[in-house]
């Protein structure tokens, strides 16, 4: 008998963790070892439980998807990471890319769809939303990431101190990098930019 590929789901909505667990528990060779409602503790769970496929969202509190897959990047851990979200946003696609992702799919995909894409990233192939491709490639983020990490902590609040003293920066040089970044995306201030970023999920 083959041995059933090994997932681990985080999600930080319960009803939907509990309704993907049983959905690809029904399929023979998929089996559900854990699940988790954040990034960190996802993390944690990995190294515990040594998946072959991570399903996680982006948007989770603690540690985001995007995150997650990056510190799976750096600790070069075996498992395959597959992005599952309702952000169909071109910036989160290249992002996750380069995070070493190797599938990005939409929740309002068939869940036959979403079992049929774990088997083939098993396979060594890469499975991508195909409404997101073209999308993909057309608009290049313009944001270095120290703008990118700047306007972030900016849109969330956060004064040019308070920046500086995260960033390890001077507050002029903080002022730049959101000047920079405005410049950038055409907008007027701060807050401009940070909301158009997001949007486009450069964020």
């Amino acid at each position: 008998m083959t041995t059933p590929i090994k997932i681990l789901i985080a999600e930080d909505q319960g009803m939907l963790l509990g309704a993907l667990s049983a959905l690809l528990d029904l399929e023979p060779d998929l089996q559900v070892v854990g699940k988790a409602s954040d990034g960190k503790q996802a993390l944690s769970l990995i190294e515990s439980l040594h998946p072959d496929i991570v399903l996680t969202d982006i948007e989770m509190p603690v540690m985001t998807g995007l995150e997650l897959a990056q510190c799976i990047q750096q600790q070069s851990l075996p498992c395959k990471v597959i992005i599952l979200t309702t952000f169909a946003r071109s910036g989160y696609l290249r992002r996750a890319m380069d995070c070493g992702v190797k599938g990005y799919l939409l929740k309002d995909a068939p869940s036959d769809d979403l079992a049929n894409a774990i088997r083939r990233v098993m396979q060594g192939r890469k499975m991508i939303a195909p409404e997101l491709i073209v999308d993909a490639w057309e608009e290049a983020d313009p944001l270095n990431d120290k703008e990118r990490k700047a306007l972030k902590l900016a849109a969330d609040g956060k004064q040019t101190e308070q920046i500086a003293a995260e960033m390890h920066l001077s507050p002029g040089t903080v002022r730049n990098y959101l000047s920079s970044a405005s410049n950038k995306l055409n907008a007027s201030n701060r807050i401009e930019a940070a909301r158009i970023a997001r949007q486009k999920g450069w964020l």
